[in-house]
């Protein structure tokens, strides 16, 4: 297995992980506030690497000597994405924020051709807007249009797919720069999300222990070793076949919401699953030639 193939793959675990969120965050009981619960969940992704340098010996602090432009990328990135995130969705319908936000795959793909050495395959494009089409019919292809009245929402939730595909592309260079300082960017985040929930937020802990299970297993997972992993796919792997396999992302998510019982099945999700499918498997295929290369 190749060093690139091996590291899409690394990176595709952050995918798999962010089609767990819906699921773990219903089970936190939506009564969190989310600046709160983005200040706790982070502090745990931070905990989590903590562990991690203290299983090999490391203190850590070496990792927080990184250039000025990785801290910009990295923190602009995961606290910059969340901001716009919870603005727009106090300004728009959940759906249309979640469709113009969820544009970061696409916007990856086509970023990333901008990168040296890099360029913009059609199979790429092709299965980025087939899987799109997927991820459009999950996520409201039912729902009716866009209303003027909510601009501003839908502004903030573009800025939302901007701010993902530019840390996701920004960052390959910075590739030098290890996943471990993925953690003190985890940790730098959790403070200013703590001092939006002070300014303007009522704290609100958790009632009993299923509500801390979400919590925990938000920072574990989506908000923790997804990131760590999302790192170092983008940053060795294949970026552009990351940015379609992105959109799996729904799918899973849906899939596990109608296990748990959560989520209605039916012909539309059977459909955005042989969209999304179709548009990763043109996107993934190799022909004789570059096979060969």
């Amino acid at each position: 297995m190749s060093g690139v193939l091996r590291a899409t793959l690394v990176g595709y675990v952050a995918v798999v992980l962010w089609g767990l969120l819906a699921l773990l965050t219903r089970l936190t009981g939506g009564r969190i506030p989310p600046f709160q619960l983005l200040a706790m969940t982070f502090g745990i992704a931070f905990v989590l690497m903590c562990l991690n340098w203290w299983r090999r010996g490391e203190s850590g602090l070496a990792h927080a000597r990184q250039p000025w432009q990785a801290w910009l990328i990295g923190v602009g990135g995961y606290f910059g994405y969340h901001f716009c995130y919870f603005l727009a969705m106090s300004k728009a319908p959940v759906v249309e924020v979640s469709l113009l936000a969820y544009l970061w795959p696409l916007l990856i793909v086509l970023f990333a051709s901008l990168l040296p050495g890099e360029r913009l395959l059609k199979r790429y494009l092709v299965g980025a807007v087939i899987a799109l089409y997927g991820c459009w019919l999950l996520v409201g292809g039912h729902r009716g249009g866009f209303s003027p009245e909510y601009l501003s929402g839908y502004l903030l939730a573009l800025a939302c797919a901007l701010i993902w595909s530019a840390y996701s592309v920004l960052s390959r260079l910075v590739s030098r720069v290890p996943t471990d300082a993925v953690g003190w960017f985890c940790a730098v985040t959790a403070v200013l999300a703590l001092c939006c929930h002070w300014l303007w937020e009522k704290t609100v802990w958790p009632g009993h222990m299923l509500e801390w299970f979400g919590i925990i297993g938000l920072g574990i997972g989506p908000m923790g070793i997804a990131f760590f992993t999302w790192d170092y796919g983008i940053k060795h792997g294949n970026l552009q076949l990351l940015g379609v396999l992105a959109y799996s992302a729904p799918l899973i998510s849906t899939l596990v919401l109608v296990m748990a019982g959560m989520a209605e099945n039916g012909p539309t999700l059977w459909l955005a699953c042989a969209a999304i499918v179709a548009g990763s498997l043109i996107a993934g295929w190799r022909g004789r030639k570059s096979a060969q290369a």
